[in-house]
């Protein structure tokens, strides 16, 4: 029979309600999807204008704060991270306790040379802390064409010691021919010349860490890392790209071991030294 009185006011509508948008903060690194744009990716920057994010091809894009996100199919709203007082870190970068109100060591006679800008930008950030305590100051090579030469210029001895870290040590390259012909020379003893296996220090850095899967094979004749970026439809120049690989390192966790282990073992090496 019909119903003479129509629906029940107080019953539950047959359109349920729309999610409220949850307020989320735009923390540095969280992915969101614009739920207008179909743009997604992680934050960036975040201000009292807005937020900016980043894809995985390296774009960047604008939008202001509140609802209009999605994360995981969930709406929210983007809010400015309230920020507290920093506290102090339990562990450093490097995964060692960090020193308390100690200053930072003069600088000892040995030092440890790696092969360019990059090397030594990523060894500072991970190893900084712990370099600065021991007094060990990192230097650039600039590729091991002159090695020998840098070696007998620079004297080592048993307080004055040398430790060099290459790209790309495997048998039968280059490197690998320079570093035994110093290891075989009269002040082979003194220098300890180590390497990674990796064709650039970018390779150091796990893939995960930058969402991809593994580092592309590049054709031989092809610049390595114009290479590299081709092959992942990352946008920018080497350097740009560079910054950013080296801004999503943030600990030791985010390194291949066949590097951290080469790199623990010159600072130990140099930090060994006797004193004079």
């Amino acid at each position: 029979m019909p119903d003479r009185y129509g629906p029940d006011v107080l019953a539950r509508s047959p359109h349920p309600k729309r999610p409220t948008s949850v307020e989320t903060a735009a923390e540095p690194g969280l992915v969101v999807e614009d739920a207008q744009s179909g743009f997604c990716g992680a934050v960036v920057e975040c201000d009292k204008h807005g937020v900016t994010l980043e894809d995985r091809h390296g774009n960047r894009r604008a939008f202001p704060l509140g609802p209009g996100f999605w994360i995981d199919g969930k709406p929210v709203a983007l809010v400015r991270p309230n920020h507290r007082a920093p506290t102090k870190p339990s562990r450093t970068a490097s995964g060692s306790r960090p020193v308390e109100k100690q200053r930072a060591r003069v600088a000892r006679e040995s030092r440890i040379y790696v092969e360019g800008k990059h090397d030594a930008e990523l060894v500072e950030k991970i190893w900084g802390d712990d370099l600065r305590v021991e007094g060990v100051v990192v230097e650039e090579l600039g590729g091991a064409d002159d090695l020998m030469e840098i070696v007998r210029d620079f004297r080592p001895d048993a307080t004055r010691r040398l430790g060099v870290l290459l790209d790309h040590m495997v048998e039968g390259t280059k490197e690998a021919r320079i570093a035994g012909q110093v290891a075989e020379g009269p002040l082979g003893d003194h220098v300890l010349i180590v390497g990674h296996p990796y064709v650039d220090i970018w390779q150091a850095v796990r893939p995960s860490v930058l969402g991809i899967d593994a580092w592309p094979t590049v054709p031989r004749g092809v610049p390595w890392k114009e290479g590299v970026i081709d092959a992942l439809g990352w946008s920018g120049d080497p350097p740009a790209v560079w910054r950013r690989i080296r801004e999503s390192v943030t600990t030791y966790t985010d390194l291949e071991p066949a590097f951290l282990g080469r790199v623990e073992e010159l600072i130990d090496f140099v930090t060994a030294a006797e004193s004079a």
